[in-house]
């Protein structure tokens, strides 16, 4: 505005540059109707949003409210309760596991003694095989000098025969 009324007051090509502002302004400047328009929007949108949001809070408090009052202690309570029944059948797990473990190491120790007593008898037998086949050995080594002697006093009397044809 001020650029259109600096030129000389009187002269024609004031009004003609006054009047070309204003269809200019009419025409083709939109801002202030623009303007009108986003406040109109922005403040029907608050409006609408604050009204909407305000609705959404309303329903969460409830919602929070119920789930404080209704839903979390019955939720604390079947907890609970799942929890103890579960705690029970884990301790009779437990209990079954410790009788079915010291029923093993019962079996393993009589698997063991049996396995002890067998190798003791095992050994027992074998003591009493190697004394027999001493005692066995001993007889064979007995008979075996026997039959030595029977030899060696035969070819004794054999030599002393031969010693009776050799003088001739």
């Amino acid at each position: 505005d001020r650029r259109r009324e600096a030129p000389a007051a009187g002269s024609p090509i004031q009004a003609i540059v006054k009047d070309v502002g204003e269809i200019y302004s009419r025409l083709l400047d939109h801002r202030p109707v623009i303007q009108g328009e986003i406040r109109y929007f922005v403040k029907e949108f608050e409006v609408k949003r604050g009204l909407r949001e305000l609705r959404v809070l309303e329903n969460l408090k409830s919602s929070i409210f119920e789930t404080n009052e209704h839903v979390l202690p019955k939720c604390e309570q079947a907890m609970h309760d799942n929890l103890n029944e579960t705690f029970k059948r884990l301790q009779a797990a437990n209990d079954m596991i410790h009788r079915l473990q010291d029923k093993e190491c019962e079996v393993r120790k009589l698997q063991a003694d049996k396995m002890m007593a067998r190798e003791e008898k095992c050994i027992a037998h074998w003591e009493e095989f190697m004394k027999e086949q001493q005692n066995k050995r001993a007889e064979v080594d007995e008979e075996h000098r026997k039959a030595v002697e029977r030899l060696k006093e035969q070819y004794s009397e054999m030599e002393k025969e031969l010693a009776k044809y050799v003088s001739f």
